[in-house]
């Protein structure tokens, strides 16, 4: 089962990863659009856009970049296709995944207003 992470949360578990020297990834999965629309700033975490439909051709491109065990936060508008994409990466042998739940919306009403809703 994928851990689900609020982004009023996200804070505190990045920081925890900084004890082991660790940076998490932000793994947005949004369309090119939406990310247009709104998106979030790097932060103490690495920010790497792949839209939902291109993943499974670039999982591999992922686990050789990043490793298995990277901390990864998946990312997208209300937490549903992000948590899809949780799935298909522990499934892939990824042991550090966790969705953000209620996406983007919930990021910018939980973490950091300036970033628009749509």
């Amino acid at each position: 089962m994928i851990a689900q992470l609020s982004p009023a949360d996200f804070s505190a578990w990045r920081d925890s990863l900084k004890a082991d020297a660790r940076t998490p990834v932000v793994l947005d999965v949004r369309e090119p659009w939406e990310i247009q629309t709104a998106s979030v700033t790097e932060d103490g975490f690495t920010l790497l856009r792949i839209p939902m439909r291109e993943l499974p051709a670039r999982v591999e491109e992922l686990r050789q970049q990043w490793g298995a065990d990277q901390p990864v936060a998946c990312l997208c508008h209300h937490g549903m296709r992000s948590l899809q994409v949780a799935n298909f990466l522990a499934q892939s042998g990824f042991s550090a995944v966790v969705n953000l739940q209620g996406g983007i919306d919930a990021w910018s009403r939980q973490r950091d207003t300036a970033v628009p809703l749509y």
